[in-house]
């Protein structure tokens, strides 16, 4: 299935791109967003990281069309500080995340982020780090799942699906995505599995967050991210699931909109922030683009920018 980018028209103009400005894609994927900043700015510089090395090495063609004025970089992106400062950078004008897992990564079955196809546990974004799926299913005890079921997937039946996966692996380890469906189905009560959308969705969410330490990085590299932007320069951020919007939606918060205070009080000093926010509300795919896009349903994207 080709890649299409989410939300393409609308983070670029969020962005606000500048001629001469210095951009950092932390989510490179197949190169869509970069490619577009890349066509705006011909005399500033893109820095493109992804810690998928078939994501760059299917990206630099892409991107060399519209010049050599971009840097791609093999790392996890809550490094962009260390990333930024090898490269000698204090400051930028735009920084992109476009989060979750791209769409070549789910359609490649031997990735095993589907629960659609059958493949190896894996999960990992990164194919160089130790922790995948297959340590996390069979190795983590009983608390643990419960925790990350409960934390990243939001799934009521948490303690009932660990539960499953530790007796089940008892018996043999679980090793494919086919065999953690089945158990998470075995788990279940029949009105639960009657229900629209697939039984397994949250605890491979749960497990995929866990795996590549998601929220851990997210919340790094928007603190970080936020320090490096020069005045006028802005994040916009792209989600695809309540936990991260939440993350977003609050940090952005903290430093953006003014704390509440009694009006009761006199002599009270106004707060001045150095950010604000782009929109308060989320934007979301038009109607065309969830009709051409399915993966689109539930991308919200995020935008901030430093005053001073």
């Amino acid at each position: 299935m080709e890649h299409i980018s989410v939300l393409l028209n609308e983070t670029i103009d969020m962005l606000h791109i500048k001629d001469d400005g210095i951009y950092v894609d932390c989510t490179l994927g197949r190169g869509g967003h970069s490619a577009e900043i890349l066509k705006r700015c011909k005399k500033g510089h893109l820095y493109a990281i992804d810690c998928d090395k078939q994501a760059i090495k299917e990206s630099q063609d892409r991107l060399s069309q519209y010049g050599n004025n971009f840097t791609c970089v093999h790392d996890v992106f809550q490094n962009l500080k260390e990333i930024l400062d090898s490269m000698g950078v204090e400051s930028v004008d735009g920084i992109l995340l476009d989060l979750g897992v791209s769409s070549p990564q789910f359609d490649d079955e031997k990735r095993g982020f589907s629960y659609r196809m059958d493949a190896r546990l894996d999960m990992r974004m990164n194919q160089e780090q130790e922790l995948d799926a297959w340590k996390v299913v069979n190795e983590y005890t009983l608390q643990e799942l419960t925790r990350i079921f409960k934390e990243y997937g939001e799934d009521p039946f948490a303690y009932k699906i660990a539960c499953q996966i530790e007796k089940a692996r008892q018996e043999k380890p679980i090793d494919t995505t086919f065999e953690l469906v089945d158990v998470i189905k075995s788990a279940l009560p029949q009105k639960v599995l009657n229900k629209k959308g697939h039984p397994a969705k949250r605890i491979f969410q749960a497990i995929r967050i866990e795996v590549n330490h998601e929220l851990d990085q997210l919340s790094i590299v928007l603190k970080e991210g936020l320090k490096r932007l020069k005045p006028q320069g802005r994040m916009v951020v792209i989600t695809f699931h309540s936990l991260e919007d939440r993350m977003v939606k609050n940090i952005f918060k903290e430093v953006a909109v003014p704390k509440k205070v009694d009006k009761r009080l006199p002599e009270l000093r106004i707060e001045k922030l150095d950010y604000q926010l782009i929109n308060r509300k989320p934007v979301m795919a038009t109607e065309k683009e969830l009709n051409d896009n399915n993966r689109a349903h539930s991308a919200k994207l995020r935008g901030i920018e430093r005053m001073r």
